[in-house]
């Protein structure tokens, strides 16, 4: 995966480039999102995100889907995916 190398903190613009493929398209979905204002900058919500690793940021998305809380969650770095671990 091409985002392997933009896995920590303040990395959230490379990694969404690297992922789409084109800066204008990542810039484009960040003030979608709320992420970054009309003018390119980081607003205090894409501020917040911008601070999480990508282990964070996909834990966040999963719980914010399902409700339960981040530690019920692993990260898998291949698919940037965070899934249920399995009861023991």
């Amino acid at each position: 995966m091409a985002t392997q190398k933009h896995m920590g903190k303040g990395k959230l613009v490379k990694r969404l480039t690297a992922q789409v493929g084109s800066s204008s398209l990542a810039h484009a979905l960040l003030k979608k999102r709320g992420d970054m204002d009309a003018k390119g900058k980081l607003t205090a919500k894409g501020r917040k995100r911008n601070a999480m690793t990508a282990s964070e940021r996909a834990k966040d998305r999963a719980t914010k889907s399902s409700g339960k809380p981040t530690k019920d969650y692993k990260y898998n770095p291949k698919t940037n995916r965070a899934t249920l671990k399995g009861k023991k």
